[in-house]
């Protein structure tokens, strides 16, 4: 599981909490209801911690709050999964970095508000 799939289990739920465990033929993977904008801050915000953060602007806040190892390997690495391969942590990066996960949030089924993603 990559780091973006991290950041996504942690606000939208996995698969595997949502999927019964004593299930004995697989079934197909359960849709998920598109949450609204107010629904992405408000999970986002009820993370214990949150309030402590300034996870709405910066991807290190954010990847603390999901428990994710902000270094700037798994940066570089969450970057690189986004498509961005030149990725070098300066501060116009981090932001890029920011948005591009918020987008990627909205695009997996959260309506996420504009000034988190532009």
């Amino acid at each position: 599981m990559g780091i973006f799939s991290s950041i996504s289990n942690a606000i939208f739920g996995s698969d595997e909490e949502e999927a019964p465990a004593a299930e004995a033929a697989p079934a197909a993977a359960p849709e998920r209801a598109a949450i609204s904008g107010v629904d992405v801050e408000q999970r986002i915000g009820s993370i214990p911690g949150s309030d402590k953060l300034n996870w709405r602007t910066s991807i290190v806040d954010l990847m603390k709050l999901v428990q994710i190892d902000p270094s700037y390997e798994n940066r570089k690495e969450l970057a690189q999964e986004l498509g961005n391969t030149g990725y070098s942590g300066t501060a116009e990066d981090n932001i890029a970095l920011h948005k591009a996960v918020m987008q990627k949030i909205a695009d997996a089924g959260g309506i996420v508000p504009a000034d988190l993603k532009d």
